[in-house]
């Protein structure tokens, strides 16, 4: 005979298999999730997916049950990054991950109407990804990696550094918008610390070489007037 604890046991659990079983025979939809990234198959970038499934998992979606991931790897190359961006959106996702801000505009050049969520992009504002980090508009939205004060800031610690200081050079790459946006920022307080800004422009790992050597030279440490000069990069 059946005890009254067990007979309890079966029922619950009974009743919690019922709804279970019916939401399996009528079949959940499966979700899409397309990703773009913008580096190589890498350690770090397999580390980034692994976070972003782990928390997916955490929310109750888990790859191959209720969603199906589909993921393309740019390793830096701009006619990858359009290759994988035209075929995400042909594979008609619910939205698209775009792990990197080098890859959002393929994407925005692919599809005006698929949910794009971006990740360390440094100035979506500045970049025309968004109309304003707090109404992005369109269907791109996502998280910056910057704010820009904080450049503000590095000017500020230079002159209880070298209080000296009367000249700063900016090392930039002026071509991308996180070197437009801190620039911006340098300006806006270079006036209030009596500090005046000059942009070294420059585009690769020589040039950057070039600029410090040049900078950093004897003739150019200190000007005629015995005023001091430094240097912040962007």
């Amino acid at each position: 005979m059946m005890r009254r604890r067990d007979f309890i046991t079966l029922i619950g659990g009974t009743a919690v298999a019922w709804p279970l079983a019916a939401r399996a025979q009528q079949g959940e939809r499966m979700r899409r999730i397309g990703v773009l990234v913008a580096v190589a198959d890498d350690p770090e970038g397999q580390a980034r997916i692994a976070a972003f499934l782990q928390g997916l998992q955490q929310l109750g979606w888990a790859d191959g049950r209720n969603l199906q991931i589909d993921t393309r790897w740019g390793a830096g190359d701009a006619d990858r990054f359009r290759k994988y961006a035209a075929e995400l959106v042909a594979l008609a996702p619910d939205v698209i991950l775009a792990a990197g801000g080098a890859v959002v505009p393929p994407l925005l050049q692919a599809t005006r109407s698929v949910p794009i969520v971006f990740t360390q992009t440094p100035d979506p504002v500045g970049a025309g990804f968004v109309d304003s980090l707090a109404r992005p508009g369109g269907n791109v939205t996502g998280f910056t990696t910057f704010e820009y004060g904080i450049s503000a800031k590095w000017l500020e610690l230079l002159k209880e550094i070298a209080p000296r200081v009367t000249r700063a050079a900016v090392i930039r790459d002026a071509a991308i918008a996180s070197g437009t946006g801190q620039w911006g920022a340098l300006q806006s307080v270079a006036p209030s610390f009596g500090v005046e800004l000059s942009p070294v422009n420059m585009l690769d790992a020589g040039e950057i070489e070039r600029a410090i050597a040049a900078f950093a030279s004897p003739e150019r440490r200190h000007d005629p007037d015995g005023e001091r000069v430094g240097s912040v990069s962007s």
